[in-house]
């Protein structure tokens, strides 16, 4: 297996279905209906204009195993130094140990762009996720309760964050 840079020409239809297999089948996206090429293209010009990495881990053949990225927190200038970030793996290769990897080259990305505060959103449903994050350091930072309503139920958004020690000189403005 290796770490790759996605490319939309080359991994969009792989990140779809991965994408449209956690809006079926799991709570880790709040959605009800599955994306569709046009929103890749959107994903993608969105993370490009961001200046955001997409982050693929594929097989010895090429294939994309799983992805991580991150984007704007919050819209505000102020919060330039903090991202959310998501973690995906396909669903015939969780278990395997792939999101720790993936956590690991997005925490390596963040800490190379200089950023200051990494979070992650999930499902407190999702123990699994969960673990992963708390292990890589990880704190709870809150959790809003019934913030969605999927698969008849209510769910509950749990965010965890990950204090780097970059930028060395955070400035405003």
């Amino acid at each position: 297996m290796q770490l790759v840079s996605c490319t939309e020409e080359r991994h969009a239809p792989a990140i779809l279905a991965i994408f449209n297999d956690a809006i079926a089948n799991s709570t880790a996206l709040y959605e009800y209906h599955p994306r569709t090429m046009e929103t890749m293209k959107n994903w993608f010009a969105a993370k490009r204009g961001g200046g955001y990495p997409v982050i693929g881990l594929e097989d010895g053949a090429g294939e994309l195993l799983g992805f991580a990225s991150y984007g704007a927190f919050r819209g505000f200038p102020a919060n330039k130094y903090s991202v959310e970030h998501s973690i995906y793996v396909r669903g015939d290769q969780r278990g395997k140990g792939l999101g720790r990897t993936l956590l690991s080259a997005i925490i390596d990305a963040a800490r190379q762009a200089d950023l200051h505060i990494l979070v992650g959103g999930i499902d407190a449903a999702n123990a699994a996720s969960i673990a992963l994050h708390e292990q890589s350091g990880f704190v709870h930072a809150g959790t809003i309760r019934h913030a969605a309503f999927k698969f008849d139920r209510w769910l509950d958004l749990a965010f965890y964050q990950l204090m780097l020690a970059t930028p060395a000189h955070p400035v405003d403005g």
